[in-house]
């Protein structure tokens, strides 16, 4: 089977949009450009939850080249890349943690001894440190679903997701789970009592990327690994777009008939959320099959999101580390305040101030795919 590029442009798509919904330049956003405070859904809800469906057909694209078997050299790979991607997204809570730390303590100076004391001042850097986030839960998702691919057949693949599904259901309505209090949420409660406060997400009642979420999480890669494996079964193009086309829209039908009883919500990554996002991922990734793949009308538009689909990890990596040395330094700040006194609508500067931070990512982009440098995380 022939590459898709109809998938490496929907991953594109994905990993330029995470970007720039990260990233708006001042106070003012507009409200596509913002997650869900709790229940309900907006287009910014649909970033991570495609990235995660892409990342359940990749990982079905990746291990047919071992026909799914376990073995020594694969565990190594599977286990390698998911420590790799964990601590990756450790190290980018500490970096953020640090500078701030050294921003409020007014010890931030580019200078060789403080920033030895960053690394060495463990009670800030280590004590404090958040477990969980995007990369992290990227990376147990990987690792769950690699490992079930090459131990357990295929058949069960849809009995699995039901059942994650359900399980999460009864711990949702048995737990207080939709509870916008921390203190009766079973999500937040499980991971206060396992890793402690100081070591999760403060800025919501429970943390987005917490523990017990992730069970859904996993199941939402199980979709995406499989249909990868009936895409992969699929003797021509047609049947691969009417697949997804059609799984797309039972799936997103499912999730609306869910809605009224378990809404969609990001935060504790309810099963609606995951059918009606999934839905959706499955109907673009069918309708860019369709153009690109079947009918042919790949050409020029492509190329920019190509830029972000052959490096999507490491770009986005870049992209949180940026953000984070630019908020401290207060580049951020000064480049808002100059494209502010432009752009008199306070959401337009910041909106633009994300797609100028973007477009710097697409140029990083740019030159590693001239250079034929693909960047695996």
């Amino acid at each position: 089977m022939k590459r898709l590029l109809s998938l490496d442009v929907l991953r594109g798509l994905t990993v330029a949009l995470m970007i720039l919904v990260n990233n708006g330049g001042g106070p003012h956003t507009y409200a596509a450009l913002q997650h869900s405070r709790w229940n309900g859904l907006t287009p910014c809800d649909l970033v991570f939850p495609f990235f995660l469906f892409i990342m359940g057909i990749s990982t079905a694209l990746s291990l047919r080249k071992s026909n799914y078997q376990f073995t020594p050299a694969v565990a190594r790979k599977i286990f390698k890349r998911a420590t790799l991607l964990f601590l990756i997204g450790l190290f980018i809570n500490w970096f953020d943690l640090t500078l701030s730390h050294l921003l409020e303590e007014g010890h931030f100076q580019f200078s060789i001894f403080n920033f030895q004391f960053s690394i060495f001042n463990f009670q800030f850097s280590i004590f404090n440190l958040r477990i969980f986030g995007v990369m992290q839960r990227i990376a147990l998702c990987y690792l769950a679903v690699a490992l079930f691919a090459v131990l357990v057949p295929h058949r069960y693949t849809l009995p699995t997701i039901v059942g994650l599904l359900l399980l999460y259901t009864a711990i949702l309505l048995l737990g207080n789970g939709y509870a916008y209090d921390a203190t009766t949420n079973i999500l937040a409660q499980t991971d206060l009592q396992l890793f402690g406060y100081n070591h999760l997400y403060h800025k919501s009642p429970v943390d987005p990327e917490g523990l017990l979420s992730t069970l859904p999480a996993i199941a939402h890669t199980l979709i995406g690994f499989l249909l990868g494996r009936q895409m992969l079964q699929a003797t021509d193009t047609p049947r691969k777009v009417r697949l997804f086309l059609m799984a797309g829209l039972l799936m997103a039908v499912l999730g609306l008939a869910l809605s009224p009883v378990l809404p969609p919500n990001k935060r504790i990554w309810s099963p609606s959320y995951v059918l009606l996002t999934c839905g959706l991922a499955a109907l673009l990734q069918g309708g860019l099959m369709f153009i690109i793949d079947q009918k042919q009308h790949g050409g020029a538009w492509t190329k920019p999101l190509l830029y972000f689909g052959c490096n999507p990890l490491f770009l986005y990596v870049a992209s949180e580390l940026l953000a984070i040395l630019f908020g401290t330094t207060n580049i951020k700040e000064q480049a808002y305040n100059a494209i502010a006194s432009l752009i008199a609508n306070p959401y337009n500067a910041s909106l633009t101030y994300a797609l100028l931070f973007t477009l710097l990512h697409a140029l990083m982009g740019y030159l590693l795919y001239r250079k034929r440098i693909f960047i695996k995380l």
